[in-house]
């Protein structure tokens, strides 16, 4: 980013209210928060928006299982973003909400201004669908015929009217910005964009009549039954928020272009095409930078709450410290790679990085300058004695920020800051200050006090943004503050004269075992042998027929081909969860040895397999086609 830039608005993704917020919503957020506090401490305007996106087919279908309303349940799970990011005091400017009003209003005009211009023309969707990533799949790009090549899980063949985007018509134009301004960073995701536009884009389906939990379109259309797509609703809150629809568009006109759109990987695609293609139609500069970071693992595994190892990000924070938190986030993963999370690692940051390195240099200079000069420090000498260690940490500090941090390599930014403090660390060990006050070298020690002291400051004024509250104490216990005129200090290659040291307890104790409180392990109960397992025979089958019961709720008739020259009636409850057309065509997993039961008036001679928790119900298939009758193993 230029020197000379006068506003910086940045956002984070807003956050589908599926799920309560974990471990990857925190990470995104404090990359967001850290860069937005880095700005205001530099004396830039800044404008940071983060909030949920709360409209789809996935939202009203988690609002059903649990018996509210669409609006009562993403009310429930979007108050959870904002109560944690309070919790965490994430300096966000707005809290958006898909549900807004305002918003909806924005989105009605950007989508009346796009069919206007011709963008937009009705036609029929035929093809496969992903509901839980709510988009479509190309037949190419299936795996094993069915599955989304994003999620994994079964995708649904939709016919239905609907509207289109012209993104082929955007197609080149959208290639020549990603080649030429470079957008996105890290650098190697771009290639994989491009590779994707190059390909082809076909026009884009963005609207729905399959249900109804969305932004109605624009009343002028006259078709009520449509609503719109949930990615084009969602990617327009970055211009309603600062009111793209309203009668005040004046933050719109103070802030757009978005310097930086942080994302997941998983919706760069969604960002850095869709989102450039609907700003050239209504006429927007395109965002200035879009960065996409990785996924989290714990221990090497990925997370999933059937295994039980999701993690809570208050709970870490409330165990280790959120600053000791957000740290170890920021400086354990190189932005844009899949990161790991374990409690050992943590511990390592918190008692090398921050207790050995930074905390015991801030506490050996408390104790020396009690020690040798009543608590206070003077720096008036310091350029004759060291010029040497003080020109190295200039330098570290004159190419850390354009070199690294808006470029969102925040963990090279901050191993950098680290040399620093090896700078004063090492200066102690090589210099001796101890042995300087025996030879009567008092002048020198004290430029030597003055040098670690002024390398202490200038790590917490670059480390403000990362830590805010342990880099103020640090700060108070040098004697001064941190804010604008003083980061403008350090950066013009000023030093901090006259320290007035304040005595404090360690900022990082050493954790000697892991805080967190382990998950109880039960015992598991009802165990069976190995040949009562065997006694069910499970086979692969086909559903060659399906249909509704009509006294039902629950049930479906479906006829099943298990190979035996003869197909198989099995009634099964997953009305709630499948369309009878879903099902013909498609490979389940059966019980094909229970004794034939009859259910309202029907015989089941079967029972089909699946899974059922809290995000519903899925039947159990086999990964890849298998011949008829095969059994299960």
């Amino acid at each position: 980013m230029s020197d000379k830039c006068k506003t910086y608005y940045l956002t984070t993704p807003i956050y589908y209210v599926n799920d309560v917020p974990h471990i990857g919503h925190a990470y995104t957020t404090i990359i967001a928060d850290t860069i937005a506090r880095y700005a205001r401490l530099k004396g830039i305007d800044t404008f940071f928006l983060t909030g949920t996106d709360e409209h789809g087919q996935k939202i009203e279908e988690a609002a059903r299982k649990r018996g509210k309303s669409p609006k009562e349940y993403a009310d429930e799970i979007s108050s959870k973003f904002k109560a944690l990011w309070d919790e965490f005091e994430i300096s966000y400017d707005k809290f958006i909400r898909t549900t807004d009003s305002e918003h909806i209003k924005g989105v009605q005009k950007a989508f009346m201004q796009m069919y206007e211009k011709g963008d937009i023309y009705k036609d029929y969707y035929e093809g496969h669908y992903c509901v839980s990533c709510e988009s479509f799949v190309a037949p190419s790009q299936l795996v094993n015929d069915e599955l989304c090549p994003d999620c994994g899980r079964p995708t649904r063949i939709i016919k239905e009217e609907s509207y289109f985007f012209r993104l082929s018509k955007y197609q080149d134009r959208i290639l020549s910005w990603l080649k030429e301004k470079k957008p996105i960073l890290p650098e190697a995701r771009a290639n994989e964009v491009i590779r994707f536009v190059e390909e082809g884009l076909k026009d884009l389906s963005i609207t729905r009549t399959s249900f109804e939990w969305g932004i109605k379109l624009p009343k002028e259309l006259n078709d009520p039954k449509h609503v719109v797509y949930v990615w084009l609703d969602a990617l327009f809150n970055y211009l309603t928020a600062l009111g793209y629809g309203s009668d005040d568009e004046t933050l719109l006109k103070k802030y757009w272009p978005a310097k930086l759109h942080i994302v997941g990987k998983d919706i760069l695609k969604f960002h850095a095409v869709y989102w450039p293609a609907f700003l050239m139609s209504i006429n927007y500069e395109l965002p200035k930078i879009i960065a996409a970071h990785g996924w989290w693992t714990r221990d090497g595994e990925k997370m999933s709450k059937s295994k039980g190892n999701v993690i809570n990000p208050k709970e870490v924070a409330d165990a280790y410290g959120l600053e000791n938190f957000r740290y170890f986030m920021l400086r354990e993963v190189p932005f844009g790679a899949d990161g790991d999370f374990s409690e050992k690692a943590l511990i390592d940051r918190i008692n090398n990085d921050l207790g050995n390195d930074l905390g015991n240099l801030l506490n050996r200079i408390i104790g020396m300058a009690y020690k040798y000069f009543d608590g206070k420090i003077s720096s008036q000498k310091v350029e004759k004695y060291y010029s040497k260690e003080l020109n190295e940490a200039k330098e570290i500090i004159g190419k850390i920020e354009q070199t690294y941090l808006w470029k969102m390599q925040i963990h090279k930014y901050l191993e950098e800051l680290w040399k620093i403090l090896s700078i004063g660390n090492k200066a102690i060990d090589t210099y001796k200050p101890w042995e300087m006050m025996k030879n009567n070298q008092e002048e020198k020690a004290m430029a030597l006090l003055g040098l670690i002291a002024n390398l202490l400051a200038m790590v917490a004024i670059y480390l403000h943004s990362v830590m805010p509250k342990t880099t103020s104490k640090i700060a108070n216990t040098l004697g001064f503050e941190i804010n604008t005129e003083k980061f403008n200090e350090i950066n013009e290659n000023k030093l901090l004269n006259d320290f007035v040291i304040k005595k404090i307890p360690p900022l990082f104790p050493k954790i000697e075992k892991p805080l967190m409180k382990k998950a109880e392990i039960k015992e598991p109960v009802d165990l069976i042998t190995i040949d009562e397992f065997f006694k069910a025979e499970l086979k692969v089958g086909e559903i060659v027929a399906a249909e509704e019961i009509k006294k039902s709720k629950k049930l479906l008739r479906v006829e099943v081909d298990l190979g035996e020259g003869r197909v198989r009636q099995i009634i099964a409850g997953i009305k709630e969860y499948y369309t009878p057309d879903e099902l013909v065509g498609t490979q389940v997993c059966v019980v094909s040895n229970l004794k034939p039961a009859k259910l309202m008036g029907y015989v089941s001679e079967g029972m089909l397999l699946g899974a059922k928790d809290e995000n519903g119900f899925s039947l159990i298939r086999p990964e890849k086609k298998k011949k008829l009758g095969t059994k299960i193993k």
